[in-house]
């Protein structure tokens, strides 16, 4: 996710590393790496130059303590690559924030009306809000209000049965205002507290399309008006962003396809060119993948630091505190067998894509490239072709048993030994860590973090030297590409 322009962060930061002051020479050449990565993920032109423009007089024009205390109160030096690093986080956060991800309400109810063109996932997000209201404790109404897309309502329907949500929907021939009208007299009579108006859309923005989003808007008030956009459009969806704007009062935007987007151009401009504030983010097809947006959390993946604070609500949506805590510390006391880590692997993955968990682990981030979630299917099928007294004792598992499990794994003999030396390792690493006296006894607040978390399967998965050498390789590579595009554009300009 926004590959294009992580590379050229991470080539700016590259490039400061060692440097012992930033003066106008070295900031220039880390400037031009995030320049082009800013316009290669298509950022609007002006956007571009005050962003740049305003990293610059941060990173040259303010004092600096170059000694700060961390996290642990300890004195800790600070780098002028940092102190880059940090003036470019601030400024992407006060590029796509301020946000508020809040619904607002309306006499008790959120109502919320989900524009935007054809094609763009605005009924797959009608689905996804409707989960996140019920999550909230809300009793939420979708409504079919696309009276001319071809089994519209059918999908509509399909979701609100897997949610268990009711759908209103019009007979043939009723206008789309009135069915949302309809819709809110329901809502109100069944004592139900949200609605989400699903509307059509076109393949461009047209006067027909404004002036049924508009007749909508009059019949209903709702109290959110939300741009849906695909942020595979790039630049394009700014300019539509635009276009809306001009006719409706936009509350804010669902960006959708973020995960699939290499370039992130979208996400970055959208708010500094419209005013309208990303709201939320769709980050894959399933109903739970719809994430608040936070500009500090995206800054900081941009910037290949993670984003922990995310993880932790994921974590927290999915975890349950006191078995974690539990499973935490038999874990650091070495009793944990291969049952356990299969729950764990079990739990990661109701976090989303495993390339998204670590993509939001500090300092793993850039990482996340390497790992796929094939790995975590070969594993959990390696473990169920154990016995069960081979999953608590995997020290049982000699050669013999090792080829009857690969039999039955449709695996090699090599990967059964593989995932057991590195569980018994990393049994015995944890086991240390834990022992009185051990590291994490003398890190404060670390007995929060084990029980936040559990295992870190990634440790089993393979691809940790491999993956840091196959990362620096493609670093590399890009490096001299970028060297061979600047050296061509040079060439073309002289003749």
């Amino acid at each position: 996710m926004l590959e294009t322009l992580t590379q050229g962060f991470t080539a700016a930061r590259e490039r400061l590393s060692g440097v012992r002051e930033l003066a106008e020479d070295n900031v220039a050449d880390a400037l031009r790496d995030v320049r082009m990565s800013l316009l290669e993920a298509d950022v609007d032109l002006s956007v571009v130059r005050d962003f740049l423009d305003r990293v610059k007089e941060r990173a040259l024009g303010e004092k600096v303590d170059t000694r700060v205390r961390d996290a642990l109160g300890r004195m800790v030096r600070v780098t002028p690559g940092q102190h880059f690093v940090k003036a470019c986080h601030d400024e992407l956060v006060a590029l796509m924030g301020p946000v508020d991800s809040a619904l607002h309400r309306e006499r008790g109810v959120t109502s919320i009306m989900l524009v935007g063109l054809q094609g763009v996932g605005k009924t797959t997000v009608a689905g996804k809000l409707a989960r996140h209201l019920q999550k909230n404790g809300r009793r939420p109404l979708l409504v079919a209000a696309d009276v001319y897309r071809p089994a519209a309502v059918h999908q509509l329907q399909t979701l609100g049965a897997q949610l268990g949500v009711p759908v209103h929907a019009g007979v043939e021939g009723d206008a789309p205002a009135a069915i949302c009208a309809a819709a809110a007299q329901r809502a109100k009579a069944s004592g139900l507290d949200a609605i989400v108006y699903d509307t059509a859309g076109r393949l461009a923005i047209d006067d027909e399309l404004m002036r049924e989003l508009e007749e909508i808007t009059a019949a209903t008030q709702p109290a959110n008006t939300l741009l849906v956009c695909d942020a595979l459009m790039g630049r394009d969806a700014v300019t539509v962003a635009k276009g809306f704007a001009h006719r409706l009062a936009l509350d804010g935007l669902v960006l959708t396809k973020l995960d699939g987007d290499a370039r992130g151009g979208a996400a970055l401009a959208v708010k500094a060119v419209t005013g309208v504030p990303i709201k939320f983010l769709g980050t894959g097809e399933t109903l739970e993948r719809l994430e608040e947006f936070r500009p500090e959390g995206l800054a900081s993946r941009i910037l290949g630091m993670g984003d922990i604070v995310g993880l932790v609500k994921d974590f927290e949506e999915h975890v349950d505190e006191r078995e974690a805590e539990r499973d935490a510390a038999r874990l650091l006391k070495g009793q944990f067998g291969l049952d356990d880590l299969l729950k764990q692997l079990k739990m990661v993955q109701k976090l989303g894509p495993l390339r998204d968990v670590v993509a939001k682990l500090p300092m793993f981030g850039q990482l996340a490239d390497e790992v796929e979630d094939s790995q975590m299917v070969r594993v959990e099928s390696l473990i169920g072709s154990m016995t069960p007294e081979e999953r608590k004792r995997p020290e049982l598992i000699d050669k013999s048993r090792a080829r009857r499990i690969a039999r039955g794994s449709g695996r090699r003999s090599s990967e059964v030994r593989e995932l057991v030396s590195r569980f018994e390792q990393m049994r015995e690493m944890m086991s240390g860590l834990g022992a009185p006296g051990g590291l994490l006894s003398k890190i404060p607040g670390m007995g929060r973090l084990a029980g936040a978390g559990g295992v870190d399967p990634s440790a089993l998965l393979g691809g940790g030297g491999e993956g840091r050498r196959a990362v620096a390789k493609r670093r590399s590579q890009q490096r001299d590409k970028r060297k061979q595009a600047r050296k061509s554009r040079k060439k073309n300009r002289r003749r």
